[in-house]
């Protein structure tokens, strides 16, 4: 079994204030459901969709180039694949 790695968390906590409508904390209250682990998932997968973002935008470039060398060329060691 692989052991995930979470290059965002740093395992510490702070407080932080957060403004949230009051039907939604009601009803997540309600629910039982913990809105501190909530938020952070949430933040955290939107930080980690941001950061993927940014990577694709700033090497755009480069991945252009390479396809472009991909497709005038082929791939390199394309005659030993064998499907």
């Amino acid at each position: 079994m692989r052991m995930k790695i979470d290059s965002i968390a740093s395992g510490k906590r702070k407080a932080v204030n957060l403004s949230l409508d009051t039907g939604v904390v009601e009803a997540a209250r309600a629910a039982g459901l913990n809105l501190s682990q909530i938020c952070e998932a949430a933040l955290r997968e939107a930080s980690r969709s941001e950061r993927a973002r940014q990577w694709r935008e700033e090497n755009r470039e480069w991945a252009d180039s390479v396809n472009r060398w991909i497709d005038e060329r082929g791939l390199p060691l394309e005659r030993y694949r064998l499907f």
